[in-house]
């Protein structure tokens, strides 16, 4: 994929990793669409992404919403006339563990705890990624959907929820790279490692060394290091039906 030429569609752009991936996609020439329910935080990352001169387009929109994704990439695809690329990015955690006994008190994840963090990363990356591959081949484009998975879609402790989310999202992907093949589609996802992002920065020192200690190369990654796998997937023509890991060295 020429970057210079192409639409790519960004969920959760209004900080974090989504933040970091319009930022460097921005420094290529691509054009975006930047999705999230933070309007502040879109405000933010289109500031950013037009200091370099490229054309940036802000829609606050629910991704588990399907009335409302499906208006969004009619109306992406009004505005720039294409969509090249999606990166499913939106995300939440809510974590616990499954149940919890302590002193003769038994608690449970709720169902609406189990079911928070699958709508958004389950339910919104179906949803964006359906349209998204819809919009591509009604306007006869060929295009690259990206899922965010997680290296914790291998199971980790206290986050039943999470886990299996970013395991689905990623089954997902390998799945439309078969389906979708037929169309020029290409689909992959990457499974970062611990990032260092704003949340994990609001962490005592004690645990950020420790969460340090359980990576091999010694340290948390960077957002920047996330934002250059995606690009790679994006540019890389014979990438598809894969999860890359960018987890420095780290397995769950």
């Amino acid at each position: 994929m020429d970057l210079k030429q192409s639409v790519v569609v960004i969920t959760g752009a209004g900080q974090g990793l989504g933040q970091m991936m319009a930022v460097t996609l921005a420094q290529s020439g691509t054009q975006l669409a930047l999705l999230d329910m933070n309007e502040e935080g879109l405000k933010s990352t289109q500031d950013q992404c037009h200091m370099l001169s490229v054309k940036a387009l802000t829609y606050c929109v629910n991704v588990t919403d399907e009335v409302q994704v499906e208006k969004v990439f009619s109306d992406i695809v009004e505005d720039f006339g294409q969509v090249d690329g999606l990166i499913n990015n939106a995300g939440i955690l809510r974590d616990g563990l499954l149940i919890k006994s302590k002193d003769g008190e038994l608690s449970k994840m709720s169902l609406e705890q189990f079911n928070a963090v699958m709508n958004v990363n389950v339910v919104g990356t179906f949803l964006c990624g359906r349209e998204a591959a819809a919009k591509m081949v009604e306007t006869e484009r060929k295009g690259v959907i990206i899922n965010i998975s997680s290296v914790a879609r291998a199971g980790n402790i206290g986050q039943t929820n999470y886990a299996a989310s970013k395991a689905a999202v990623a089954t997902m992907a390998t799945t439309w790279a078969k389906e979708l093949a037929r169309y020029g589609i290409r689909a992959a996802a990457i499974a970062p490692g611990i990032v260092k992002t704003a949340m994990a920065e609001q962490l005592k020192p004690e645990a950020i060394e420790r969460l340090n200690s359980m990576v091999p190369v010694g340290r948390m990654g960077q957002p920047c290091e996330i934002a250059q796998a995606a690009k790679y997937i994006l540019e890389n023509d014979y990438f598809s039906g894969r999860v890359l890991e960018v987890d420095g060295g780290m397995r769950m």
